[in-house]
C-alpha cells in the first residue's frame, strides 16, 4: 500500500494511470500526452511499474504498458474500511437528527 500511495502521490503518474486505465499503450503514446522528456516520463512508468500498479510488456523495440488494478487493492480495502466507518456514523447522526425533528414537530401539533 506505500508503494502505491507513493506512486499516485504524483499527478503525472496518476495521469499515466487516468491514460492506461483503458487498454495498452506504448511508452511513445504515453510520453506524447507530456511536456517532459521521454526519459522523465519512463522514470514515472518505473514507479508504477515498481509499485505494480502498472504491467509492463515488450513488443519487439517497444515497451507497452497497460494499468493493473490489482495494484490498488490493499489501497482501496483500506480507504473503504476507513469510509465504511466514518459513513456509519454519519447515518446513525442523521437518522438521530431525523427522528429529533420528528419528534419535535409531532410535540408542536
Amino acid at each position: 500500500m506505500e508503494a502505491a500511495l507513493k506512486a499516485i502521490a504524483e499527478p503525472r503518474r496518476r495521469a499515466i494511470l487516468i491514460l492506461v486505465r483503458g487498454g495498452e499503450l506504448s511508452a511513445g503514446e504515453i510520453a506524447a500526452h507530456f511536456d517532459v522528456t521521454r526519459q522523465a516520463v519512463s522514470q514515472h512508468l518505473r514507479n508504477l511499474r515498481d509499485a505494480g500498479l502498472v504491467s509492463e510488456r515488450r513488443d519487439g523495440t517497444r515497451r507497452i504498458y497497460r494499468a493493473r488494478p490489482e495494484g490498488l487493492t490493499e489501497l482501496r480495502a483500506f480507504l473503504d474500511d476507513f469510509w465504511g466507518e466514518h459513513l456509519e456514523i454519519l447515518k446513525r447522526e442523521v437518522e438521530a437528527h431525523h427522528r429529533s425533528r420528528n419528534e419535535t414537530r409531532q410535540d408542536k401539533r
